[in-house]
C-alpha cells in the first residue's frame, strides 16, 4: 500500500479529504483508501499491484464488469469521432428509443450528467407541471445532493459522517422538503393530509441501496402510488441505481408500480458520465424549449457516454444477465448467513437482485433507523478482514454491494470462504 498511501499524503494537499466523494475516504472503516489503477471483469488493481476481488462495480454502475469489450470499443469508436459537440446525435435518438421501450413509466427522456442532475431537474420539472412547492422523501434515501433534498438526506455518504443535512441548505429549502421513514406508508399518509394540496413530487428509491439495500415492504410502493393520485402528487422513482440493474425494465417493471417520473445512471451509462431523467409524455411537455421548464446541459448526450450506453443496454437486452445475477446473489446471502451463523454472529443481509449489503443486526433490517442500530465498528473489521483476504467491499456499513456479469461461482467460493474466517 506504499504507493496508495504515498498518493493519498499527495491527495490531500489538493483535494479536500483527499478525494472526489467523500466515501472514498475510507473515514467508516479508517485506513488507507486504496488507489485503482486498473480493472478488468470481477477485479482491480490499486497502485502497489494487489488484485482486489471487487464488490464495488462503481457503484452498482458496471453490470457486465470492469473494461467490458464491447462497452469499452463502443466509446473508443465514439471518441474517434469527436468527444462533444454541444448538438444532437443519432446516438441520443437511439438510446432515448430503448430506454423507452424498456420503462413502463417513461413516455420521453432528457439525458444529463449525473444522478443528482437527473432528481434536482426532475423535482424542478414536477413543482414546474403541478404548480406546487413540496418534496415527499424518504429517510436514508440519497438523491443527490441538490439542496431541496440534501435538506432531509441520511442516506450513505451523510449516514457514513454523521451528517444530518448539509450546512449551506437554507431554512427556506428544508421547508419545501418534508419526510418520512421509508417503508411507512401510514406516515406518509399523514403528510398528505397535512398537506396534500401543497405537494407536488414524492421521491423515493423504490430499492433503497443509499443504506445499504432495503427492498419495499409489500404494498408500500403501491400505498405511494394510491397516494399520489388521489392528491395529484406526482410520483418520482429514483432509478439512478436500480434502472437495468435489478431488471432490464428497472424496480417498476419488477414491481408492477408505474411512476410518473423516473431518474435514471449508473447502467444506463455503461459506466461513463450519463444520466437521465423522463416520464409521461404530458409531464415532459412542460420541460423547454415545448415548455416553461428550463434545464440545459453542454455535456449532457455526450457522444461517448451514450455510445456506451447503448453498447450496456444491448449486451443486457442480448445476454439477459438477470437470472444468473440473481442465482448467484442468492447464494451469496445465503452462505453468508450460514457463515455469521456458525461463529454466533448477529447479522442481517438484504437482498434485490444483485444488490446486497451486510448489516451487523439481529434485524429486520426495513429503514434507516435499523441500519444506523447496526453494529458499524464491526462492519469496520470486517471490512478489514476482507480486504486481507482480497476482497474488496464499499468501505462504509451504509453502502451497497454489487455483482456484476462477471462475477461467477469462483468469486461467490473466494467471498465465502473470507468471511468464514471473519470472528467478529
Amino acid at each position: 500500500m506504499e504507493r496508495s498511501e504515498r498518493l493519498f499524503t499527495r491527495a490531500r494537499h489538493v483535494i479536500p479529504g483527499g478525494v472526489s466523494s467523500p466515501v472514498r475516504a475510507w473515514g467508516a472503516v479508517g485506513g488507507v483508501p486504496r488507489f485503482i489503477e486498473r480493472g478488468e471483469g470481477a477485479y482491480v488493481w490499486d497502485a502497489d499491484g494487489i488484485r482486489y476481488l471487487d464488490l464495488i462495480q462503481s457503484w452498482g454502475a458496471l453490470l457486465f464488469g470492469h473494461a467490458r469489450a464491447e462497452i469499452v470499443e463502443a466509446a473508443a469508436e465514439a471518441a474517434r469521432r469527436g468527444t462533444s459537440f454541444g448538438a444532437p446525435t443519432e446516438g441520443e435518438v437511439e438510446l432515448a428509443e430503448r430506454i423507452v421501450e424498456a420503462l413502463p413509466g417513461v413516455d420521453q427522456v432528457r439525458f444529463v450528467s449525473s444522478g443528482t442532475e437527473a432528481v434536482m431537474s426532475a423535482i424542478r420539472l414536477a413543482r414546474g407541471a403541478t404548480k406546487r412547492d413540496l418534496v415527499l422523501a424518504f429517510d436514508g434515501c440519497y438523491h443527490g445532493h441538490a439542496d431541496t433534498l440534501l435538506a432531509i438526506a441520511e442516506g450513505s455518504g451523510l449516514a457514513t459522517f454523521g451528517i444530518p443535512g448539509s450546512p449551506g441548505v437554507t431554512e427556506g429549502t428544508a421547508r419545501d422538503t418534508l419526510k418520512a421513514p421509508y417503508n411507512d406508508l401510514t406516515a406518509a399518509g399523514e403528510l398528505f393530509a397535512a398537506h396534500g394540496e401543497r405537494i407536488a413530487v414524492v421521491v423515493v428509491e423504490p430499492v433503497a441501496a443509499n443504506m445499504g439495500v432495503v427492498p419495499p415492504i409489500p404494498g408500500f410502493l403501491e400505498g405511494l402510488r394510491e397516494l399520489c393520485t388521489e392528491y395529484g402528487a406526482l410520483l418520482l422513482f429514483d432509478e439512478v441505481i436500480t434502472g437495468f440493474r435489478i431488471a432490464y425494465g428497472g424496480a417498476q417493471t419488477l414491481y408492477g408500480v408505474t411512476p410518473d417520473l423516473t431518474t435514471l445512471g449508473k447502467v444506463m451509462g455503461g459506466g461513463f458520465p450519463c444520466a437521465a431523467f423522463g416520464g409521461r409524455a404530458e409531464i415532459m411537455a412542460h420541460l423547454a424549449p415545448v415548455g416553461p421548464v428550463y434545464q440545459a446541459g453542454t455535456l449532457s448526450g455526450n457522444p461517448v457516454a451514450v455510445a456506451a450506453g447503448i453498447a450496456a443496454l444491448d449486451l443486457a437486452r442480448k445476454l439477459d444477465p438477470y437470472p444468473d445475477l440473481e442465482r448467484l446473489a442468492a447464494r451469496l446471502a445465503s452462505e453468508l448467513a450460514d457463515a455469521f451463523a456458525a461463529t454466533d454472529l448477529a447479522a442481517t443481509i438484504n437482498r434485490a437482485g444483485s444488490l446486497l449489503s451486510v448489516a451487523f443486526t439481529p434485524g429486520p433490517v426495513r429503514n434507516f433507523e435499523a441500519v444506523r442500530a447496526a453494529d458499524h465498528e464491526r462492519f469496520a473489521r470486517f471490512f478489514h478482514h476482507l480486504l486481507a483476504h482480497g476482497v474488496l467491499l464499499p468501505p462504509s456499513g451504509y453502502e451497497l454491494w454489487s455483482l456484476s456479469a462477471a462475477h461467477g461461482d469462483v468469486e461467490i467460493d473466494r467471498i465465502v470462504e473470507a468471511a468464514r474466517s471473519f470472528k467478529g
